[in-house]
Parts: structure tokens; sequence; C-alpha cells
């Protein structure tokens, strides 16, 4: 009979010898090949020889840390099921690394390592333990404290805002939110799925009391991997968004987080400058170089058992986009990082 990881290749990105050691050696108990690196650089230049079926990797290294070698890999294109393994007790590295497509974050020093040999089966077949760690929230190590604990919630979220200018995938992104800057009302993201590709939401967190801040903290940790995973099976084709919206739904409820969740979520492929919109709850208008279309807002998450939506599919090199609901209005602008970005008042 064979071992569970036998066939798989897997990269041990970890500073600390002895602990590389403990970890490749068991590794190989259970039938992996594995390659080993003492920093994320030497870990790069390996990935591009040889793709790693999972990759565990430590924050704290020196010459290039964790956190840059996902942000580097999420720039090229990789998605490599990734394993942090950590003796970090910040959530607001572990709130980062998730939002870069992270599927676990295990605690140093590891006592049981049938934990780590779960956490990696799960990486590799994810549709057999999808629900049970949806579930179970194993995100986020503080999770339970957080649903006891608003204030700490709140003031994570703002931690977590994303800088008002930025440069993503060779594109110039601006946002403006139009609400108190002590009010949690509308809360925004943005990231780089890859070199040639965005994903965004917006969501109104001032329908569900405390668990609308809930709510947007576990969308922040984990919209981008539900956005990549599909996108993984679309085959290059543009994603379906309101099956992204769906997912997010299912989401909420596996969470046990009720309330209604208003939402507008987008993609934006930089290559075939395409944008979609999908809206369950929020107004918006959107300006491109052409013309302005308004979409409905679309009945909020959490709501019904079933998804009403309104979604715009549109080409163009850049847009404006209003979006607004009970929590405020925010406006976001996004051109190509050679054009000048005017922001409008």
């Amino acid at each position: 009979m064979g071992q569970p990881l036998d066939g798989k290749y897997i990269l041990v990105v970890e500073d600390d010898a002895v602990f590389r050691c403990i970890l490749s050696g068991y590794l190989q108990t259970l039938g992996a090949t594995v390659g080993e690196a003492t920093n994320g650089a030497i870990a790069l230049s390996l990935i591009h020889q040889r793709r790693p079926d999972v990759m565990l990797c430590d924050l704290f290294m020196p010459e290039m840390n964790g956190i840059a070698l996902m942000e580097q890999l999420q720039s090229e294109g990789y998605q490599i099921p990734t394993l942090v393994i950590s003796a970090t007790e910040d959530i607001t590295d572990v709130a980062k690394v998730m939002r870069l497509g992270v599927q676990d974050v295990l605690l140093k020093p590891i006592d049981d390592l049938t934990r780590l040999r779960d956490s990696i089966l799960t990486c590799l077949y994810p549709q057999m333990f999808t629900s049970q760690a949806i579930e179970e929230v194993e995100f986020l190590q503080d999770w339970q404290s957080l649903c006891h604990s608003p204030e700490q919630a709140v003031m994570l979220l703002k931690q977590l805002q994303p800088p008002i200018n930025q440069n993503l995938a060779h594109y110039r992104i601006n946002y403006r939110q139009l609400t108190s800057v002590e009010e949690i009302g509308l809360v925004f993201d943005i990231a780089a799925l890859s070199e040639r590709e965005l994903g965004f939401y917006c969501l109104d967190v001032t329908r569900a009391g405390n668990n609308g801040v809930l709510a947007a903290l576990l969308l922040r940790a984990l919209f981008n991997s539900i956005l990549q995973e599909h996108l993984a099976g679309q085959e290059h084709r543009l994603p379906q968004m309101p099956t992204i919206l769906r997912k997010v739904n299912q989401l909420f409820r596996q969470a046990n987080l009720e309330g209604q969740f208003p939402i507008l979520a987008g993609y934006y492929q930089t290559q075939q400058k395409h944008l979609l919109l999908v809206s369950a709850g929020l107004h918006a208008n959107l300006i491109t170089e052409k013309q302005q279309i308004r979409l409905n807002n679309g009945v909020p998450l959490g709501t019904l058992d079933s998804l009403h939506v309104n979604q715009i599919s549109q080409g163009c090199a850049s847009f404006q986009c209003q979006v607004w609901g009970n929590g405020g209005k925010l406006r976001l602008m996004l051109s190509p990082e050679t054009h000048h970005l005017v922001a409008i008042d």
C-alpha cells in the first residue's frame, strides 16, 4: 500500500535548520519528495526549476521573507497551495497571508505532526476537506475571540484597509470613501490575482450588526482564494461572478453569520480590457471612456436562500465606479500606469 504523499513534491522554506530537518524527514516518511530552501529568494529559484505540489513556508526569514515570496509568486502568476508555519502571534500577519491565497496557518511549535499531514492533504484534495475547513474557520486562529470582542474586530478591520493609492497589475488604483473615518460603512478591498488580473469587492457592513464586521474580516481573508480557485477551472475564460457571490453567501452561512450583507464584486482582465461587475444589494454607476452605465442593487447576501444579482460585462481600458448603499458612498478609479489619474469631485 502506498504512502499518502507518494509522487508529491513538497518545498519546505524554513531558515531554522533543525525544524527544517524535522519537517523534511516527516514528509519523506509519508512518501513525498522534498525540496529545501532557507529563504524566499532560494525558494523562488527552486520553484522556477520545478513547481511544487505544496509549499510549506515560514514568515520571518533573511533576504526575502515569506510574505515577500508569496507576493512575488502571485505577481508571476503562480498558484501554489501553501501552508504557513510560523511563530507569529500577530493576527494581521495571518490575515495578510490568507489574502495572498494561503490555505492554512500553523503556529510553531507543532506538537502534533498529524495536523500538518491533514493540512497538506487538504491542500492537495480541497474538494474532500473544504466544508470542514470552513465550518471550523481554521484560517483565523483568534476567530472566536473576535466574535466576542466587536471592538477588537473593528480595530483589526481598520488596520487591514488597503492603501488609497497603489499600483497593481500595471494599473493605477485610487479609491475615495465618502464616509466618516471613525465609522465602518463600506469596506473595500482590491488585489492583483496575477500580472493581468485584478479582483475587488465592496461590502456594506451596516445591516448585520457585529456580524457585518466579522463578515468583512472573513471576506478579506478568503475572497481572493475563492476567486483564484474559480479561475483555475475556467480555462482562461472570464469568471462567472454570480458563482463567486454564491460561494461567499455559503461561506457566511457556514460561519453562522446572520444578517444582510450588501456587496459589489468585480474582476478586471488587463490584457483583454474586460470588466465584470456583479451586485447583490449595492448600487453602482460605471463610467468608461465611451459610456455611463447604471447597475441596480439586487438583493443583499444573507436575505434569501437563492441569489438575486445584477451584473455588467464591459470592455474598457480604464474606468471609474461609484458605489453606494446604506453604509455610504465610494468612488473607485482605475487606469493604466501610463495614463494620468484624475480624481473626480
